[in-house]
């Protein structure tokens, strides 16, 4: 049977760089891994056939026999170079490169370490405005993964060692042929652990894990806002083997306020006044978050103007300083007049007529 071309196989052109080639090589490799495609022999083979490939491009010498002479360069005893030769050092680190920790277990030709920190948990808590305003202590419960208290993690009953596993030897990996080099994979048997649980715990039931329910107490810092996180240190799911435990990631949602609104560090209230309020001026009482406070409206206020009350608004949560409270001024339109009410409303529009008069402005009035 004829072989492929080596760079037709990559899908990289002759005069192609390392890097290109180690790119396509790559991404040949994770798409026909067989631990990606198990029972898929056209996978497999397709997978023997690129790594063959850039056994052979993905090396300078070999490479440069490879355009002059093709495949028979590279033949057993032509030119003193054997098959064997294919498997030196700086391929092999060169898959490892390659391929990284791609599939769990790291690459083939390297081991990882049994120590497995435990996996964050996050959990999202909602907030009032008032709260968020000012600070506040919550309670709350979360759900976690731990190690048994029964086994410690073991897996195994007290006083009942696991016992090595006979198709790996202990060692957790089992080396399968992938055509012309050997590929290590962790074992079906024991699951990469290199031992067998005999006598399962029976609280766990030989997971060495259990699930608990722990009460948080957590306190919430005046001006925070939604999407702020907040991470508690080792309060995430145990770790494996002696590894850390993860973190806890508190995710915050502040819910809306029927009275007030934030803008960055602002708080904000519509105020409605008449516009006899508007036209005098008055003083009026608002209850907000940090108490009661007086607004005095000037004469002649114009609608949407604004009222600020210095450094009465949220806590900058990342620094010093605060923002202001604003009240935007909504001049309303009285509705259900009374009948003094509009002789008072036309004693004032044959005010205004006469006065737009004086004033020279045209009165488009009907």
């Amino acid at each position: 049977m004829t072989k492929r071309d080596f760079y037709e196989i990559l899908g990289v052109p002759r005069n192609a760089p390392t890097e290109e080639i180690k790119k396509a090589y790559r991404t040949l490799a994770l798409k026909y891994h067989p631990d990606r495609n198990q029972g898929d022999t056209d996978s497999e083979e397709k997978f023997k056939e690129a790594s063959e490939a850039y056994s052979v491009l993905g090396n300078d010498e070999k490479r440069q026999i490879y355009d002059q002479y093709g495949h028979e360069g590279l033949q057993s005893g032509s030119r003193g170079f054997s098959d064997f030769s294919f498997f030196s050092d700086s391929i092999f680190s060169d898959f490892e490169d390659i391929l990284g920790n791609f599939f769990g277990f790291g690459s083939p030709f390297s081991s990882k370490s049994s120590h497995q920190r435990g996996h964050d948990i996050g959990v999202e808590i909602s907030l009032t405005m008032e709260e968020a305003y000012k600070g506040i202590e919550k309670t709350f419960d979360i759900e976690k993964e731990i190690n048994c208290d029964v086994c410690k993690g073991s897996k195994s009953e007290s006083g009942q060692a696991p016992e090595t596993c006979k198709q790996c030897g202990g060692s957790g990996k089992i080396r399968r042929s992938q055509g012309f080099f050997s590929i290590s994979t962790p074992c079906p048997v024991c699951k990469g652990s290199g031992r067998i649980i005999t006598h399962p715990c029976k609280k766990c039931q030989g997971s060495g894990r259990i699930s608990e329910i722990k009460e948080m107490k957590i306190t919430f810092p005046p001006g925070v806002k939604t999407g702020n996180k907040m991470r508690v240190a080792g309060e995430g799911e145990d770790g494996l083997n002696g590894g850390r435990p993860g973190d806890l990631y508190i995710l915050i949602d502040i819910e809306e306020d029927y009275h007030f609104k934030r803008q960055d560090n602002d708080l904000i209230y519509e105020l409605n006044i008449s516009f006899s309020q508007a036209a005098l001026g008055d003083a009026l009482r608002i209850k907000t978050f940090y108490g009661t406070e007086t607004i005095k409206i000037p004469p002649e206020t114009q609608n949407n103007e604004i009222i600020k009350v210095k450094g009465k608004g949220f806590k900058n949560v990342n620094g010093w300083g605060k923002g202001d409270f604003l009240v935007i001024i909504k001049v309303e339109t009285p509705r259900k007049l009374t009948r003094k009410e509009k002789e008072l409303f036309k004693e004032l529009r044959k005010i205004e007529k006469e006065k737009n008069k004086s004033s020279g402005e045209k009165d488009l009035s009907i």
